[in-house]
């Protein structure tokens, strides 16, 4: 299994980025967390296969009314979590 934390950049608010992620997420089997950050990104905790993980990025691109410009990406620790959920 692999954890990642990835932060999205671009119009990634107020445009139902966080509950179609969610959406694209769970359909992969996916667990994690995604959440709106201040500065107008979006950061999102993902655990799960490599390969499915990369689909959930690829597809992160391609999200109704989002225009994600850029995502950074960095290894995390596994967390014991076992559904995929939007936070605040």
């Amino acid at each position: 299994m692999t954890a990642v934390i990835a932060r999205f950049s671009g119009v990634v608010q107020g445009v139902n980025f966080r509950r179609n992620f969610s959406s694209a997420a769970i359909s992969l089997g996916l667990n994690g967390w995604v959440k709106n950050l201040p500065d107008g990104d979006v950061e999102a905790f993902i655990q799960g296969d490599r390969e499915k993980i990369q689909k959930l990025l690829d597809e992160s691109r391609g999200l109704p009314n989002a225009v994600v410009t850029g995502i950074v990406l960095k290894e995390a620790d596994e967390q014991d979590i076992n559904v995929f959920e939007i936070r605040p």
